[in-house]
């Protein structure tokens, strides 16, 4: 059986075991990270030197890093939909995939660590309110694309929106003033609709 590897209140985490759900693949999460230690164990380190989470273990084969996890998890499934095989189509679900690994959740993160993760008294308004800033940005470009495409990276759900809608989901639960996007709240509503989605999106942050 796969076994996931990762506490589900991290957003990496979530894409995975969302993933796992829409593809109908049974597996095993083992808790680590944070709260849970685990990752800084030498057993962990060797099958994840970074010491991070997730990491994945399907039939003796390791890897780590979600959106690569993701792609992986699809390909064995064979899920055309989730993972298209044609060349153009694929290229949009993986400009989305990249964009939200390196952008979208980069931007963020600062407003969700500050808000959720620091302690009041610690927080840095500066840092959220430059993180709010920014992210709104980044999203007027997903509103944007939304308002012409049923899903992030066509007319069929794909893993785009997993990965992305993982990170809308914090940013639409931080208490802070956000601009109103009707199409990526149309949108996020939609994907709570999906059966893969409980236990993932229907968690309160931590």
């Amino acid at each position: 059986m796969l076994k996931i590897w990762g506490r589900i209140n991290s957003t990496n985490v979530k894409k995975v075991v969302w993933a796992a759900e829409e593809l109908g693949m049974p597996f095993e999460r083992i808790d680590a990270g944070r709260q849970f230690g685990v990752v800084g164990t030498p057993e962990y380190r060797a099958l994840n030197p970074n010491g991070l989470v997730p990491t994945i273990e399907d039939d003796g084969f390791v890897l780590w890093e979600s959106n690569a996890i993701m792609r992986y998890l699809a390909s064995k499934a064979g899920a055309e939909s989730l993972y298209p095989s044609a060349l153009q189509a694929r290229a949009e679900v993986e400009r989305w995939l990249d964009w939200q690994a390196t952008t979208l959740q980069p931007g963020l993160s600062p407003a969700f660590h500050g808000l959720i993760r620091t302690p009041a008294a610690e927080r840095n308004p500066a840092a959220i309110e430059a993180a709010r800033q920014k992210t709104e940005t980044l999203l007027s470009i997903l509103e944007a694309r939304l308002s012409v495409s049923r899903f992030v990276a066509g007319e069929a759900f794909t893993l785009a929106d997993i990965a992305v809608g993982c990170s809308v989901h914090l940013w639409l639960n931080l208490e802070l003033p956000r601009v109103a996007y009707p199409h990526i709240e149309a949108w996020y509503a939609a994907l709570r609709q999906r059966a893969g989605t409980a236990g993932v999106l229907t968690l309160p942050l931590s």
